[in-house]
């Protein structure tokens, strides 16, 4: 298989962005560095390679779902008052706020550049996917902040706020490559489809291993949305399905900001253990899995020719192991 990642890395360091002013460049190329797992750039790469022999001419669009992304997280950064992404300083905090606010805002622009200057014949087309897919990002963001303020979050709600938030960007890197290499319409909505159900297994994943995850393997602290009381797939099933005194016992434990982190996590656990709520977590996830399996075996490929792409997805869902 084409090595990918290396192409993704040698793209992004080979771009030349404007010396002045400094304050706005700097901190673009500083994030655009941090490394990180590229996974969406590399769906790119992977969905064109699946209907062209020159998965290069995706590299544009790779690049723009890369900056895309990148924009989104200056933002996030700040709005969660992170101090951290990938190991390093965010920008907010090694610049300041006003810079990580102008300097996203340029990488959004910058993302519909890579696509205006790759060349493609359907540009039109992906820049309106590009324009739809970040739009619905900003309304799962806000969706997930009206759910900070909210106890009374359906699982429902929060299954769309996360394909808003998290699927749609997977999905449109996937059509997007499709579409560079010129596939079928039914076949890049296909692996829009096909984006969307990974996403959302990825997601719900991720709600998984913040609770139940080996720290070591999962890369982060564990109990983070437990100690910022995050509406997540496990606390909102489980404020559903519990009995009025453990509804009553979570509720107190995550409006107790005195409380160790450590003892906080433990006891919320044991009343999810107690519901059963990994289990149903596993399932949900399973289920997607398996949505995704079947929306993948209806794309019109020589099985070895899409089994990277599944090779991958299967990486993503299966990061604990």
């Amino acid at each position: 298989m084409e090595n990918f990642l290396a192409q993704i890395e040698n793209a992004l360091s080979q771009q030349a962005y404007p010396t002045r002013p400094a304050g706005l460049y700097e901190p673009i190329a500083y994030a655009l560095s941090g490394g990180g797992k590229r996974v969406r750039p590399h769906l790119t790469l992977l969905a064109c390679s699946l209907y062209s022999d020159d998965p290069e001419k995706a590299i544009p669009a790779a690049l723009s779902v890369e900056t895309y992304h990148n924009h989104t997280l200056l933002h996030d950064d700040l709005m969660d008052g992170a101090d951290l992404r990938r190991g390093r300083p965010t920008v907010f905090r090694k610049w300041d706020a006003n810079t990580a606010i102008l300097s996203g805002d340029t990488m959004l622009i910058l993302a519909f550049n890579h696509l205006l200057e790759g060349g493609y014949p359907n540009a039109a087309e992906l820049l309106q996917l590009l324009a739809r897919t970040a739009r619905e990002v900003c309304e799962g963001q806000q969706y997930d902040m009206n759910f900070e303020q909210r106890n009374d979050v359906t699982e429902a709600e929060y299954i769309e706020m996360i394909r808003l938030k998290t699927s749609v960007l997977l999905a449109c890197a996937l059509k997007m490559g499709a579409l560079v290499a010129g596939a079928p319409a039914d076949q890049a909505d296909l692996l829009y489809h096909f984006g969307e159900q990974i996403g959302l297994a990825f997601q719900l994943q991720d709600d998984y291993l913040d609770c139940y995850g080996d720290p070591a393997v999962f890369g982060k602290q564990i109990g983070g949305d437990i100690a910022s009381a995050k509406k997540t797939y496990l606390l909102i099933n489980a404020l559903e399905s519990a009995d009025e005194k453990q509804r009553a016992d979570l509720n107190r434990l995550l409006s107790d900001e005195a409380m160790p982190r450590a003892e906080k996590l433990a006891a919320v656990i044991q009343i999810y253990n107690a519901l059963d709520i990994p289990a149903r977590c596993q399932a949900r996830i399973s289920a997607y899995y398996e949505a995704a399996r079947e929306v993948f075996n209806q794309l019109n490929v020589a099985p070895e020719r899409k089994q990277p792409l599944w090779d991958f997805a299967e990486k993503m869902l299966h990061r604990n192991k």
